[in-house]
């Protein structure tokens, strides 16, 4: 599905026409899949499908993670499953998570990997090899790149949260906050840039917002993680805008809400909770 519109305008529409926050990702591990199809051909693909058609409404956006199908050789249909959701819920975009992070010709390949081989509408990439290795995904002016900032893991702080100098000297700012000034400035040239923070750090959430303005940002952390919904909105609200700038994102807890057959209805139960609950925080 070529000629997408702008991912910025994607969200705003989805963000508007769905009222929700909530971006469901699709983490398929093929353990956890019920009886049903566990073992079958095209388990992967049927597992997220009928993920998505369950959820769809309800949704800002989908996140296939890209490991949990290249680790089962299912790349295609990773393709496959991207084609269903742009034809089927062409209202939702799709954000590939693969978080690639190279300079170069490298960088190049994964942005074509991204863009024309799944044709997703914006893609997660690692900004710690600089500038130069997310310049190659901005050749795509209608698409997504979503770098990461403050990451929802642990270790994040293990760098992220290293002191360095300003441009002038003047005082220091962490890293994160470096990330968030360059993507929200100087690289942001396709006006399509967004940035990853954690749902689990609330006040790192409201320290970025500060910094990029109304950049969209995606949020995972609630749910498994176990990140507090209403202090994760309070943080990321875009001043007199609730209800846009976030994709806030959940994964197991919807994906594995039930192990049996009605795997699809449970997902939407647990779905619909968790986007109402998103919508009750931003009140």
């Amino acid at each position: 599905m070529k000629n997408r519109p702008l991912f910025t305008e994607q969200l705003a529409h989805a963000w508007s026409s769905q009222d929700s926050m909530l971006c469901v990702g699709l983490d398929p591990d093929p353990k956890q899949f019920p009886a049903s199809i566990k073992g079958k051909g095209g388990a992967i693909l049927a597992f997220c499908r009928e993920i998505v058609d369950a959820t769809a409404d309800l949704v800002c956006a989908f996140k296939p993670q890209i490991a949990y199908f290249a680790a089962h050789g299912a790349e295609d249909q990773l393709a496959q499953l991207i084609d269903h959701i742009h034809r089927q819920h062409p209202q939702v975009p799709v954000i590939l998570d693969s978080k690639r992070g190279d300079i170069g010709s490298t960088a190049q390949q994964y942005a074509i990997e991204a863009f024309d081989r799944y044709q997703a509408d914006a893609v997660t990439v690692n900004p710690y090899m600089g500038f130069d290795s997310v310049e190659p995904y901005l050749k795509y002016a209608n698409k997504g790149v979503i770098v990461l900032c403050r990451t929802s893991n642990p270790g994040g702080s293990d760098l992220q949260f290293l002191e360095v100098n300003k441009k002038d000297h003047t005082e220091k700012e962490l890293l994160y906050q470096r990330v968030a000034r360059l993507a929200s400035s100087q690289w942001n040239k396709t006006g399509q840039l967004g940035l990853v923070v954690g749902a689990t750090f609330p006040e790192e959430i409201a320290k970025v917002r500060e910094i990029v303005g109304e950049m969209p940002l995606l949020i995972p952390g609630i749910g498994a993680q176990g990140g507090d919904i209403p202090a994760t909105v309070q943080a990321g609200t875009v001043p007199n805008a609730p209800g846009i700038g976030m994709i806030i994102n959940s994964s197991r807890a919807i994906l594995y809400a039930s192990q049996d057959g009605n795997f699809a209805d449970a997902a939407r139960q647990a779905a619909i909770a968790t986007r109402d609950a998103l919508r009750a925080a931003k009140q």
